[in-house]
């Protein structure tokens, strides 16, 4: 794909249509079937984690996974991106899934998908251009924190049904249930944290979420057979098919394809889903924002590690008609994961067709292994989550950027993790651009300058009369330099007969500049003092022809070249 193209192609199947076109062969199935089998065995706890942290019960997660990771590698723009359920959601998807339930919770999903195919039609793959990376690295710390906070109570086991919606109050709730930590529950999850840290240090192809949780649940086991209670994914949840089918845990059933409205009990009026739908759209927009952030993120990180483009509005389209399809089946909201992702590609996949495996290693595994699945303590896959925390707060990153980066970054990262934590995601990722954007044009502006040339060998060679100035304005004449800089220049020049104004260094001009230079021109010709202005770049001239500006020999004139200006006769 030709430079930058990759920014505004649009077409269903991009990723696909791009790696088959290459040849597909056995070696390159083998290695597909590898990755995807490898990712699948990370996806299926890491989903049903992200769906309990999410607020829903663990087998949504499995639907997301299923059908949101087959469909998005189908239809998407990136060839090694594995979506499914994601971290960074939990702290948007959490408070619907409390306020509306799962119904809320797949409504607003569908509204999200609508709004990233409308992003995908309107081209808006650029939109990663414009997040600057403090932003993103501030409201990713932030949702770090957030989910380590909410494993704190199943990874300490402490007696809490819920936890409350501000963060300092869910801090002094965790606080004052510390009397009641479960040994038990703690050293089941230290037990798979330490599996989770020391597993890699084996070099085994095996990924280590599989026996991280294997190590947790035996554990578990052999404490509840001692009668220590501690809580598993099928003492926590229950589930009631349509059928009138019941049981505890995982259903070991395919997902049924039903209208969110309508997937429990009685569907809702047309009138109350209408107010529902309404309440929602917010949270469908920050989901969709944070869906088209995260996955055109994960993919250009892919692409700096496989030397690939991907197509970020074919990426986009892809996302939107899986989160268009997913709640259908019962899922909920679906990103592409940088860190399955970037193990899919190191376990060797070639060609979207991992992603698809592993979804169809998810599904196998829910529908074959679903009584098993329950035993799966729930302190394992909070240590589980404390660890995918861990990874996506980018530590490191973060406090190299404190350190090192100029204050106006640093500034902007520490007012988005703070608004994450303690307002919103979406008030964060606001602010943060705004205050970004704020302090850029500071910048921008603090480097237009006007400096007197008058003494310099250049001007002296012309010998202008003393009651002339040459004075050169560099950088950019826009609304926050504009008047400052045509303020020093009326007092640095004083009551002289003759100004002129080197202006090359000028790159552009807007209407701010222009309104702030034709004050300044009508406050010179009032003053009897006559402006010559020289060597306009192309934007500035465009600008002043289009608004009429003329040359007049009595107030202002406009010459090619500053030796034009300085030679003609006055």
């Amino acid at each position: 794909m030709s430079h930058r193209a990759h920014l505004f192609s649009l077409r269903p199947a991009h990723a696909l249509r791009e790696s088959l076109a290459e040849g597909y062969d056995r070696r390159r199935l083998g290695r597909d079937l590898v990755a995807g089998l490898t990712v699948g065995l990370i996806a299926i706890p890491l989903s049903m984690a992200l769906a309990i942290a999410s607020g829903v019960a663990p087998q949504y997660g499995l639907y997301t996974a299923i059908v949101g990771g087959f469909l998005i590698a189908l239809l998407g723009g990136s060839r090694f991106s594995i979506s499914g359920p994601t971290a960074a959601f939990v702290v948007i998807l959490y408070p619907v899934a409390q306020s509306h339930g799962i119904t809320g919770l797949l409504l607003a999903t569908m509204m999200a998908g609508v709004m990233l195919v409308a992003m995908a039609v309107l081209r808006l793959g650029r939109l990663i251009e414009y997040i600057p990376p403090p932003v993103t690295l501030g409201f990713t710390a932030g949702i770090a924190v957030v989910i380590a906070t909410l494993q704190i109570k199943d990874f300490l086991g402490l007696p809490l049904e819920a936890l409350p919606e501000s963060y300092p109050a869910k801090l002094m709730a965790l606080a004052g249930a510390l009397p009641g930590l479960d040994p038990a529950s703690l050293a089941v999850a230290a037990a798979t944290l330490f599996t989770l840290l020391a597993w890699p240090r084996l070099r085994t192809p095996l990924p280590p979420h599989l026996p991280a949780v294997l190590v947790g649940a035996l554990l578990a086991l052999g404490f509840n057979h001692l009668g220590a209670e501690v809580p598993t994914i099928a003492s926590r949840f229950h589930y009631v098919l349509d059928n009138g089918l019941s049981g505890q845990g995982i259903p070991p059933v395919l997902p049924e394809l039903a209208w969110p409205w309508a997937r429990h009990g009685e569907p809702l009026p047309w009138g109350e889903l209408a107010s529902l739908a309404i309440s929602l759209v917010p949270t469908a927009l920050a989901i969709a924002m944070l869906g088209a952030i995260e996955s055109l993120l994960c993919a250009v990180v892919l692409d700096g590690m496989t030397g690939r483009r991907h197509s970020a509005n074919s990426e986009l389209l892809g996302q939107g008609i899986g989160n268009l399809v997913v709640p259908l089946f019962g899922g909920i909201t679906a990103t592409a994961a940088l860190a399955r992702s970037a193990a899919n590609y190191k376990a060797g996949a070639q060609t979207p067709v991992a992603a698809m495996v592993h979804a169809l290693v998810v599904l196998l595994a829910m529908v074959a292994l679903a009584r098993w699945l329950g035993y799966l303590p729930m302190p394992a896959m909070a240590a589980l989550l404390m660890l995918v925390a861990w990874n996506m707060s980018e530590a490191p990153k973060a406090v190299k950027l404190v350190r090192r980066a100029p204050l106006g970054d640093v500034l902007v990262f520490l007012t988005c993790f703070a608004l994450t934590v303690l307002v919103d995601m979406v008030v964060a990722i606001t602010v943060g651009v705004l205050l970004a954007s704020v302090l850029f044009v500071r910048e921008i502006a603090a480097m237009t300058r006007v400096s007197d040339i008058t003494a310099s060998a250049r001007v002296k060679a012309y010998d202008p009369p003393a009651d002339w100035a040459v004075f050169k304005i560099s950088g950019a004449l826009f609304f926050a330099a504009a008047d400052r800089v045509f303020a020093e220049l009326a007092e640095l020049a004083g009551e002289r007969r003759m100004l002129v104004l080197y202006m090359d260094g000028v790159p552009v001009m807007d209407a701010g500049g222009l309104a702030a230079l034709q004050g300044f021109l009508a406050r010179c010709e009032q003053a009897g003092t006559r402006v010559r202005i020289a060597d306009l770049q192309f934007q500035p001239l465009k600008t002043l022809a289009r608004a009429g500006q003329e040359s007049r020999p009595e107030a202002c004139t406009f010459h090619s070249t500053l030796d034009d200006a300085l030679r003609a006769p006055a």
